[in-house]
């Protein structure tokens, strides 16, 4: 407040839940306030940019979560007070991020990154543990994938049908990447395309282990992701759907969002404003 003060007028607001933080922040915008920043982990910057999505207000971000996933790939200060000294210099930046429908009815929107089926399951159990997220960040992330993968997923046959853009897979986990390479396991980034590409989808048939450790491989060595791995990519598109029997669990942003039979994502390019250094690249 004391840095963020010195070049603005700023109001502080503590929401206790993601409803009131979305209402929040809309409510902000309406009266007319120029931004609305977001200080915690990416589920507060979610919840913070789902409720100015439409608004003239940009969104800001302080970062001080366990990963901070989308600073990381916008090039913001990783530490708080130097983000909150970077807002006075910053701009609002138009930036991309998809929107989902769930059931043809529940709208989301996604930051960083959408998943379904395996990627969710592993927020859902890393989030029973937060004392364990706090304390390991990203290696709890891992610990957890690793775990779902040997315990639950490598056996479990394709219950996902894929369509993007006319092109049809039956899948078991589909990963959604808005911007360029991210992770929840700090510092490593994970390359779905083998460059720093924006958007992009990647679909996997099934989780077998070997499969799974190759796939893991490239996309740290920023490797091309070959169809023998039973993994497809897409870039680009223009629209993805995931039709799901029974209903699948999906997650935005690492924010777990419950089940659904259809799901149809879009790209929203420009959709909203975010207050960044537009010189800095990507970390």
């Amino acid at each position: 407040m004391a840095i963020l003060g010195k070049e603005y007028h700023v109001d502080p607001v503590w929401p206790l839940h993601p409803g009131e933080t979305r209402a929040l922040a809309s409510v902000a915008a309406r009266d007319g306030y120029d931004a609305v920043v977001a200080m915690g982990g990416d589920g507060v910057v979610h919840h913070v940019a789902n409720g100015l999505v439409g608004t003239s207000a940009a969104l800001g971000i302080v970062p001080a979560g366990t990963t901070n996933v989308l600073a990381r790939i916008l090039g913001i200060p990783g530490k708080a007070r130097k983000a909150a000294q970077a807002l006075a210099t910053s701009t609002p930046v138009p930036t991309a991020l998809l929107e989902v429908t769930a059931d043809d009815t529940e709208i989301e929107y996604v930051t960083f990154a959408l998943g379904i089926g395996f990627d969710a399951d592993v927020v859902e159990i890393a989030e029973r543990r937060p004392h364990s997220k706090a304390r390991l960040g990203g290696i709890h992330y891992a610990q957890t994938a690793i775990g779902r993968l040997l315990a639950a997923w490598r056996n479990r046959h394709a219950d996902l049908r894929v369509d993007c853009d006319g092109d049809r897979l039956d899948a078991l986990a589909v990963l959604v990447q808005v911007h360029g390479p991210y992770t929840y396991f700090g510092r490593v980034p994970l390359h779905i395309t083998g460059s720093d590409g924006g958007l992009a989808a990647m679909a996997a048939e099934d989780l077998e282990v070997h499969r799974s450790t190759e796939l893991f491989t490239r996309a740290v060595l920023r490797r091309r992701i070959p169809e023998r791995l039973g993994v497809r990519v897409w870039t680009d598109f223009d629209r993805l759907t995931i039709e799901a029997d029974p209903p699948a669990r999906y997650q935005a942003d690492g924010e777990l969002l419950g089940r659904a039979h259809h799901l149809a994502v879009n790209p929203l390019p420009d959709a909203i404003a975010v207050l960044r250094d537009p010189n800095r690249s990507q970390p």
